[in-house]
């Protein structure tokens, strides 16, 4: 028997995985309500609408992976009745105005965004038991004037010792500094926070939950202790959360924090918050670090010795990505 040739007919073609025609229609979302964002737990979101009303909702498929944080302001659709069992779809994410973000180990592959939509960072840093740390609320203060966020420093257990020294990095900076203590009630800040969405950001440990409940009269956030052996303290809030302080005031706590990774900032931008500089520093060469013998700074120094801590202060910020990362 001769070898049998193949032809066309024995070729098999698969079948389609399905028949259906793809649409070009996209559902209408027009009638979405308008929400913000107020906590994110295990792919639910707790949403408040313009209303007052608080809802829960879970997130619309093509809106991605880790497309919404707290503080978005968000399109929802379904059940926004806010009863108990209720749940609506979160089907679009309005632009951002800023967002607070940290870029995980420096490394600029990965990107998180805690916050979004912010008008005030609150850096939280204790007199002791940790120690402050410069290094960090460097870190801070560039990703403040990096998305235009009005930074506040507040040094806490003021009670415990002073902080005197420690702030004279900060003097010629124009940012509010406040010392709080642990038996008195925080009224100066307090003050600041009404009608303003402030995000709190500090180290695990500093008593930044603390001074949450206290601003918030209530014991919303747990609290933890320092570790006496590494200093460190232990992270009591796993999720960032929004929190009302007066009528159209939200305080946002954010977990506590042990690196803080800038390599996603834009360091043309912490330079335009010095703005009494920009002149000169638009004299300088190409590229400068602005901390080089050609840059315009130097000259300028000499003749305006009167500015050199706010010069220190600038040339410090921008040195963020040759710190370490604490």
């Amino acid at each position: 028997m001769g070898k049998r040739r193949f032809d066309e007919s024995d070729a098999r073609i698969r079948p389609p995985r399905s028949t259906r025609p793809r649409s070009k229609d996209r559902p209408d979302y027009s009638s979405a309500v308008r929400a913000t964002v107020i906590a994110v737990e295990r792919g639910r979101y707790q949403c408040v609408l313009e209303s007052g009303t608080e809802i829960s909702a879970m997130k619309a498929r093509e809106l991605g992976k880790n497309s919404i944080v707290v503080g978005d302001n968000v399109g929802v659709v379904g059940d926004v009745s806010g009863t108990e069992g209720s749940l609506a779809r979160v089907v679009n994410v309005m632009e951002r105005k800023n967002s607070l973000s940290r870029t995980i180990d420096d490394a600029g592959a990965f990107e998180k965004t805690i916050a979004a939509n912010i008008d005030q960072m609150v850096i939280v840093a204790s007199v002791t038991n940790p120690e402050p740390r410069i290094g960090f609320v460097d870190r801070c203060l560039a990703v403040a004037f990096d998305q235009g966020i009005s930074p506040i420093l507040v040094m806490t257990k003021a009670d415990l010792g002073s902080s005197e020294e420690f702030l004279k990095n900060y003097s010629a900076l124009d940012i509010h500094v406040l010392t709080v203590r642990r038996d008195r009630d925080p009224n100066d800040l307090r003050a600041l926070l009404l009608e303003k969405t402030s995000v709190f950001i500090g180290h695990s440990g500093v008593g930044k939950s603390t001074l949450v409940n206290h601003l918030l009269g209530n014991e919303s956030r747990r609290t933890g202790n320092v570790n006496m052996v590494t200093g460190r303290g232990r992270h009591t809030s796993s999720s960032a959360i929004a929190m009302q302080i007066s009528q159209r005031g939200w305080i946002i706590d954010t977990p506590g924090i042990r690196s803080f990774g800038l390599e996603h900032v834009d360091i043309n931008r912490i330079v335009a918050s010095f703005s009494e500089l920009s002149e000169v520093i638009s004299q300088c060469p190409k590229n400068c670090s602005h901390d080089e013998a050609a840059c315009a700074l130097n000259d300028f120094l000499a003749n305006q010795p009167q500015s050199k801590e706010r010069i220190s202060s600038l040339r410090r910020l921008l040195s963020f990505k040759s710190q370490p990362i604490t």
